[in-house]
């Protein structure tokens, strides 16, 4: 297709110049159906993959439809549009600048991170188009420095991973700020049944535009799995790396933490390598991505915060370090290569314990992966799988077999305390004839004072442990003040892991993460807090809260205000007076 091809969709020569300029000589099939759609003027469902110019199926008509009656009005945009993260808002208004370099438009891009007065000094001058997170939006929103009332247009770019990344609440408040009678506009990579669900409430008899079979990957890249063990993972990508001679690539990790160790491994190896994830400043954000697009950086890593919005020409290579536990982000991480007609390249490092995720990927696209393994990197067939920790206690399951916790996590009995109990097991399953009594005392396990070994029935779920520690609460309750309950000293009842606790995908994982006391509304009321009994007066009247004490003074049990006194010391302690 030539450049009348892109004018025979409608568009205008001012816009029709700014594409050639941009080298751009055909259209993608996402862009030949979309732009005559929005053209249009009806709302709009699009779905294709990533790299397919989605940005532009949207950015050229939204031009088009504005170019002629440039707003006047300071702060009050006539289309906006909300993506997920800060880079895509960035390079999504950077698509909007150079298309429209030929019109009287003027765009803005808005995210938190940064510094939110040089924003509100934009927003004193007239907007035609805002891209902004929803987040920094609603900040401004509620300062009332952006007045939204005069959008015409609203676009949600990669609507799947807002929903994601729980924007839903945020959209929804940006909507109830946004004037009835507008064009919708909804862009996804994957259509998903939360995409639907929204789409039913957003749009309005929407146009539906699928130019390939839902989380279907791009031809264009070759796709490779490599199974390692856990502990070789580093060793291998550095070997990669070094003997691939690898200039530019981009190596996504599951958490923050993660990225940065790896980083720092790559940079002690020699290779120039930096993080980005969502703890990192804006500036540094920036910075990471400026060096690695301009080739200086060769290596990036990133956290799934990257695999919406990352757009790099011709990326040669993408290194899944770890796979994603949800299988739409492999599609998303792998997109950002192969990008515009390009060819590219996706390694997958995977270990034992991500063989269910690799299943669920592989079901997902339906295609099943190459396999491939660099010599001495072979991946141990005999390795015990184990639960992946994904911070703050808690861990998924991502193997084809049953796992248990990394050593030392709680709920393992590998960890911290775990061969006391193996070996309490085993003395109680050995005849008493095998040993003679004194090394059959000798070698029993000692048992800390308070503490027992574990009962049958101490994974049971969760609603009988609690069960259980309710009718434990009242038996305590009836011996209270006293040290010992039957002979024997109270056990407190530790809180148990809870199994079967799934994901969407049908793994399962364990929350060890910690836990503060909270105060309920009743307890309030009532003056109570969680783990402490109420005071006891013992009968003594002159102990006793007394309203006849002091004139005018609070009614019986109530303190200050005529709150309980209970209450008042839950809610803050007041400064001892001196005397």
């Amino acid at each position: 297709m030539s450049e009348s091809n892109f004018a025979a969709l409608g568009l205008a020569e001012p816009i029709l110049r700014a594409v050639a300029d941009t080298g751009y000589t055909q259209p993608t099939p996402i862009q030949a159906q979309a732009i005559p759609q929005v053209l249009q003027g009806g709302d709009l469902l699009a779905a294709a993959q990533t790299g397919t110019g989605k940005t532009a199926g949207f950015t050229l008509p939204l031009l088009n439809r504005l170019m002629d009656q440039p707003s006047k009005q300071k702060g009050r945009p006539r289309a906006l549009v909300l993506t997920p993260t800060r880079e895509l808002a960035a390079q999504v208004e950077e698509s909007v600048r150079e298309y429209g370099k030929y019109l009287p438009l003027k765009s803005m891009v808005m995210f938190g991170g940064v510094g939110i007065n040089p924003q509100i000094s934009a927003l004193k001058k007239p907007v035609d188009i805002l891209v902004a997170t929803p987040g920094r939006l609603l900040d401004h929103a509620g300062q009332k420095t952006v007045d939204l009332s005069g959008v015409e247009i609203l676009v949600l770019d990669e609507a799947d991973r807002m929903l994601d990344m729980g924007f839903i609440h945020d959209i929804k408040k940006v909507l109830a700020l946004l004037p009835a009678q507008r064009q919708n506009l909804l862009f996804s990579a994957t259509f998903s049944d939360e995409i639907k669900k929204l789409a039913d409430k957003l749009l309005n008899q929407p146009k539906l535009v699928e130019v390939a079979r839902p989380n279907q990957t791009n031809a264009q890249i070759s796709q490779k799995v490599h199974l390692v063990d856990r502990d070789r993972k580093t060793e291998l990508l550095i070997e990669m790396i070094k003997a691939g001679d690898w200039h530019q690539v981009l190596v996504f990790t599951r958490t923050k933490h993660g990225a940065n160790r790896l980083a720092e491994k790559l940079e002690k190896a020699g290779i120039a390598a930096m993080a980005i994830h969502g703890n990192k400043s804006q500036g540094a954000r920036t910075k990471a991505l400026a060096g690695f697009k301009d080739g200086s950086l060769p290596v990036l890593v990133a956290t799934d915060i990257a695999a919406r919005g990352l757009d790099i020409e011709e990326l040669p290579h993408v290194v899944n370090y770890e796979l994603p536990n949800v299988p739409e982000d492999y599609v998303h991480r792998i997109g950002r290569t192969g990008r515009a007609g390009c060819t590219g390249e996706a390694i997958s490092l995977v270990c034992v314990d991500e063989l269910g995720f690799l299943r669920d990927i592989e079901k997902l696209t339906k295609q099943s992966i190459e396999r491939f393994a660099l010599s001495g990197f072979e991946a141990d067939p005999h390795a015990e799988p184990q639960a992946i920790e994904i911070g703050l206690g808690r861990y998924i399951h991502g193997a084809l077999t049953p796992t248990t916790a990394p050593k030392g996590a709680k709920g393992d009995s590998r960890g911290r305390g775990g061969q006391q109990r193996r070996q309490a097991q085993s003395a109680r399953a050995k005849p008493a004839g095998d040993k003679p009594a004194a090394d059959a005392g000798r070698d029993k396990p000692r048992q800390p004072q308070g503490k027992r070994p574990p009962k049958q029935g101490d994974g049971a779920p969760r609603q009988q442990q609690a069960a259980r520690s309710d009718r434990q609460g009242q038996g305590q309750g009836q011996a209270q003040g006293q040290g010992q309950n039957n002979g024997q000293p109270r056990r407190q009842d530790k809180r148990k892991v809870a199994p079967g606790m799934a994901e969407p995908n049908g793994n399962v994982f364990y929350d060890n993460g910690p836990r503060q006391p909270s105060l309920t509304m009743h307890e309030l009321s009532q003056g109570l807090i969680p783990g402490k009994q109420p005071r006891q007066y013992n009968g003594n009247p002159l102990h006793q809260p007394s309203a006849s004490r002091g004139h005018g003074g609070p009614r019986q049990g109530q303190g200050q205000g005529g709150k309980p006194r209970q209450q008042q010391a839950a809610l803050f302690n007041a400064p001892k007076r001196k005397p």
